[in-house]
């Protein structure tokens, strides 16, 4: 069998950023904008920190504008609709990222009706969410599953016609990413079968695909048993383990057992340096994009 290739987000992401630079200059030089993203924090959740923190590094990199508004665990729903109201009208601001989860005592429902759907550059808005399904390209796909679905073509696997087995039925992940993929459109046309908890035969299932995608949130579920030899094998997942031998006493491990589906898989990302990557790079660019459309220019110019 040949060596197993490493989908790497880090070096795929790179190349979605190179391709992003004209539109950038285009939108500075020519229509006076600079994509500008909000992104919304409630609490201290540590994995939030990371991720925004990392985005904030990525569009400093490229000379966009980016603020973090961190509001304390207490906020009330109220006073969150409030800031986001604000962040709507504020023309500064293309896009908003109201990072989940969100405090217990807040209806996460509530708080992304709220958001303008043409500045909800994380796609969870249900105008956004029925344009992915019926394929409307002027809305906005979630960022980590339009960053699989771009990891996956820019690594050059063929999804038309290939079984894609997901594991997981997640609004963030599982179901967005199997209406992306079998539109009929370019960079789709699979056969999906979307799997979760309740799933019988779970392992048949997943031996009979040819890209297999966990996104269940169980650490190192994912056997080598449970692969096709040569199945490209996408692992979203992101689990904190004890681990006595890491320096804090914990890791990161993903949905997949790294080590052991390796040498089955003809393709498979790592973790981290996967999918991690490229959500943070479409979220870029559905903020690039949206400060397209508020120019009133073709949303992919």
């Amino acid at each position: 069998m040949a060596e197993t290739q490493i989908l790497s987000g880090k070096v795929v992401s790179e190349a979605v950023y190179a391709g992003l630079e004209d539109r950038i200059d285009s939108l500075k030089n020519n229509h006076s904008a600079v994509p500008g993203l909000a992104a919304v924090i409630v609490g201290e959740d540590p994995a939030s920190q990371v991720y925004v923190r990392n985005k904030t590094r990525r569009f400093s990199k490229l000379n966009l504008h980016s603020e973090t508004i961190r509001l304390p665990e207490e906020t009330s729903q109220e006073e969150l609709l409030t800031t986001i109201n604000t962040l709507n009208n504020d023309p500064v601001f293309h896009g908003i990222l109201v990072q989940l989860p969100l405090p217990k005592h807040i209806d996460t429902d509530v708080v992304i009706n709220a958001i303008n759907p043409g500045k909800d550059v994380d796609g969870f808005h249900p105008i956004n969410v029925g344009k992915l399904l019926i394929g409307d390209p002027t809305g906005f796909a979630p960022c980590t599953p339009a960053g699989v679905q771009e990891l996956l073509l820019r690594s050059g696997v063929e999804i038309a016609g290939a079984h894609v087995v997901i594991l997981g039925r997640g609004n963030i992940v599982g179901k967005p990413l199997a209406a992306l993929l079998l539109q009929k459109a370019a960079g789709a046309d699979a056969t999906v079968t979307l799997c979760h908890s309740r799933t019988s035969n779970l392992a048949a299932h997943c031996l009979r695909a040819d890209i297999l995608i966990a996104a269940m949130g169980q650490p190192q579920f994912v056997t080598a048993a449970m692969v096709k030899p040569g199945a490209t094998v996408i692992d979203v997942g992101v689990n904190r383990i004890d681990d006595s031998a890491a320096k804090n006493g914990t890791r990161l491990v993903g949905d997949v057992d790294f080590d052991a589906v390796r040498p089955i898989a003809g393709r498979i990302t790592p973790n981290p340096g996967g999918v991690g990557p490229m959500t943070i790079a479409l979220l870029l660019r559905n903020t690039v994009r949206a400060a397209a459309s508020a120019r009133g220019l073709n949303i992919e110019s």
